[in-house]
């Protein structure tokens, strides 16, 4: 009886862990939205389609994927994503010149 008034007052183990979730789903979405417009608007769609391709890596579980197909698990998942999101925003700001891109398609949507 005693343990269990000590276990009310603790947090669930798994409470950070839906919070990386949540933060990894709206990165995924924004960084999708990029390779969308990218595809679509704009002279290269092949780099569009490497941005959505690169955005899988927020929505899957890509370390228990790679650890079942060839065995290989990334210790520092977040580290790998973070750094990947770096290059991401680096690739679409300068490289694909976003803002441009945004601007044509909504000219091209009115």
């Amino acid at each position: 009886m005693n343990t269990h008034q000590n276990l009310e007052n603790e947090l669930p183990a798994n409470e950070g862990t839906r919070a990386l979730n949540i933060i990894s789903w709206l990165f995924g979405t924004l960084f999708f939205a990029i390779g969308v417009v990218n595809t679509f608007w704009g002279n290269d769609p092949a780099f569009g389609v490497f941005i959505v391709l690169l955005s899988l890596v927020y929505f899957l579980p890509v370390n228990d994927i790679l650890d079942n197909i060839i065995g290989l698990r990334i210790t520092r998942m977040w580290l790998v994503k973070i750094l990947l999101g770096m290059f991401i925003i680096w690739a679409a700001m300068g490289v694909g010149e976003l803002f441009d891109k945004i601007e044509l398609m909504l000219l091209d949507l009115k």
